[in-house]
């Protein structure tokens, strides 16, 4: 069977909240077909599934942290009232249980597919890390320039940017004004 979602989809709305990957009631809502507020009433109803390490609901201050990352006017407070609920890997798995729908079945199947994934690449830079370290150790002296350039392109550092356009500078009077007296 087809993706019911596409990978980049769902790896588009992880977001890491209280150094935890997530994803977000609303988004969730969205991949699964039904209202937010469905799916916050079938939680709600289950709350036992769904202790701290699989959901908890974002504080006011992550909540307007979260919101301001996105360029909206704050009238519409991009359809949100309240603070949205985060559910964990885990939490996503629970609701398999608490929405039972085929729908359900399948996006969770994605979803944990997308959380697999994002930890397998992880893992691989985090890898990709310790080997170049280790032939730096081992070749220390010899390519010490080629290393310093591969740290370069891993590691982003903030430039100052250069300023866009010109500057006009005012002209220099070559004569003076001559003052006739009188």
């Amino acid at each position: 069977m087809p993706d019911v979602v596409p990978m980049e989809r769902i790896t588009s709305k992880i977001y890491v909240i209280r150094d935890t990957r997530v994803l977000l009631d609303r988004d969730l809502a969205e991949l699964y077909g039904v209202k937010t507020k469905i799916l916050k009433q079938s939680v709600r109803r289950n709350i036992t599934r769904f202790p701290e390490d699989f959901m908890f609901e974002l504080t006011k201050e992550e909540f307007e942290n979260w919101r301001s990352q996105f360029v909206t006017s704050n009238r519409d407070k991009m359809g949100l009232r309240y603070p949205p609920m985060a559910f964990t890997e885990q939490g996503v798995a629970m609701l398999s249980s608490v929405l039972n729908s085929d729908r359900a079945i399948q996006v969770n199947i994605a979803i944990m597919r997308a959380f697999t994934r994002l930890r397998q690449m992880l893992s691989t830079h985090e890898e990709l890390k310790r080997k170049i370290e280790a032939m730096e150790r081992k070749y220390d002296g010899q390519f010490r320039v080629v290393f310093e350039a591969i740290k370069q392109l891993i590691e982003t550092k903030d430039k100052p940017q250069r300023k866009i356009g010109f500057e006009i500078k005012e002209p220099k009077a070559k004569y003076k004004k001559k003052r006739r007296k009188n």
